[in-house]
């Protein structure tokens, strides 16, 4: 398998190169250059497969040679060891929970994986590898518990000061070894632009070995494909068909990973993109403008994105044809308030306890509902972390239901150790320089 720049089709490089070199110089994004579809036979019984043989499947058949058949089963038995189950709100609602990992957030799927995809390449006597990583909220957490204690490896992970809850700080401010953390004084926009920088500075680049742990890097893309076919199987069992997806958005790699799916073959009647008040994508689904802003601090924090960098690859998806998307993907964008009377309404209704950004999804997806009251389908929305991330958000009545996972206590035993910068690039390269 081969992949290409989406700012030059014409450049061919390996999967492995594409693992490693996770933005081209160019600054586009790397992808695919030939989907191919999983086998119809796959498909008509996929219900009949385990979650790890369906990974397996949608990943050699997207990886091809790129990795021993052995190999990629192993890395994928040992990355994706645990569930991402359906629980029915009601005959025809369900939320598919992506936070039974270790960092309690779906983007351990993807981290998890790449991890082990660049142990596995990794050569003993060749340069550390220095990974670079933005966060809003969720992926650092996940890439640090991915990537801690991997040999020949240093993580370091750029957070918004103040803008992460205290629990997604502490998971990344208390591992110490070959992970460091960075407090930015600004937004996710400013870390996500100052990792952009590094891979695109020549100096750095001689220096250091980079690569990133973003969505931004293919590997982290493809596993999240993976809970998409899962979920299929699972309403598969239950004999249910014409699936609609709601997912809250924030970069676009969860959404991209599920356009990524029915590229390949997932029958899905309707993606919904479900944001806070970044509205960027919804704005450009509604008005067919596509024009970015300065990112707001919601309580959705993960979701804080005003520069979505996984939108190329979703138009790109579709040969750059912004009506096909429209069709395909609906977007709607939600305050603060209605997030909280959502977690209010969800609670009260179903007694399920969402975390906002799950509650963002479920009313887009509510939405979407009574826009098409006549529509005959099986309805799913992404719950993508634990609701414990979040304990200043809910009322006390919600609040006592939340059961606190064992690594969450476990974070609280750990000195926290991380520096601080402004959101200049000259800091952050003087920085990584520095121990040089």
């Amino acid at each position: 398998m081969r992949f290409y720049s989406t700012n030059n089709p014409s450049l061919r490089v390996s999967f492995q190169d594409a693992v490693f070199n996770s933005m081209p110089l160019d600054r586009g994004l790397y992808m695919p250059a030939h989907i191919k579809m999983l086998d119809p036979d796959f498909m008509a019984n996929i219900d009949r497969f385990s979650f790890q043989e369906i990974a397996f499947r949608v990943a050699d058949t997207l990886l091809g040679d790129a990795i021993p058949t052995q190999v990629l089963k192993d890395i994928i038995n040992d990355a994706i060891s645990f569930d991402a189950p359906l629980v029915a709100l009601d005959g025809h609602t369900f939320v598919l929970e992506l936070f039974h990992g270790p960092s309690l957030a779906f983007k351990d799927f993807g981290a998890r994986f790449m991890s082990r995809i660049m142990a596995y390449f990794l050569q003993d006597n060749e340069k550390q590898l220095d990974v670079l990583v933005a966060t809003s909220g969720d992926t650092g957490g996940a890439v640090s518990l991915g990537f801690l204690g991997v040999p020949n490896t240093r993580v370091t992970i750029l957070f918004p000061e103040g803008k992460v809850s205290e629990i997604q700080r502490l998971q990344l401010t208390t591992n110490g070894k070959n992970i460091r953390a960075i407090a930015v004084d600004g937004t996710f926009d400013d870390c996500q632009a100052l990792v952009k920088k590094a891979f695109a500075d020549t100096e750095l680049n001689e220096k250091l070995r980079l690569t990133s742990a973003n969505s931004i890097n293919i590997a982290r893309l493809i596993p999240q494909t993976f809970y998409y076919f899962h979920a299929y199987a699972q309403l598969k069992r239950r004999g249910l068909k014409d699936i609609v997806f709601a997912v809250p958005s924030g970069n676009f790699g969860n959404l991209g990973a599920g356009l990524l799916a029915y590229r390949m073959g997932l029958p899905v009647k309707q993606f919904i993109a479900a944001t806070n008040a970044n509205d960027t994508v919804p704005r450009f689904l509604a008005t067919g403008n596509y024009e970015e802003k300065p990112s707001i601090q919601t309580y959705a924090n993960a979701m804080d994105v005003g520069a979505p960098s996984n939108w190329v690859r979703i138009m790109e998806l579709f040969d750059r044809d912004q009506i096909a998307v429209q069709q395909l993907v609906k977007g709607y964008s939600f305050t603060d308030a209605e997030t909280l009377a959502a977690i209010n309404r969800i609670y009260n209704s179903y007694g399920y306890v969402a975390c906002p950004h799950t509650a963002i999804a479920w009313l887009a997806l509510e939405a979407y509902v009574k826009e098409n009251p006549k529509l005959q389908s099986t309805n799913v929305f992404l719950s993508t972390a634990h609701p414990c991330k979040f304990p200043d958000i809910f009322p006390g009545n919600i609040k006592k239901e939340i059961k606190l996972p064992a690594q969450v206590d476990e974070l609280y035993q750990h000195p926290e150790k991380y520096e601080q910068l402004g959101k200049d690039f000259e800091g952050f390269k003087l920085y990584l320089l520095s121990d040089l």
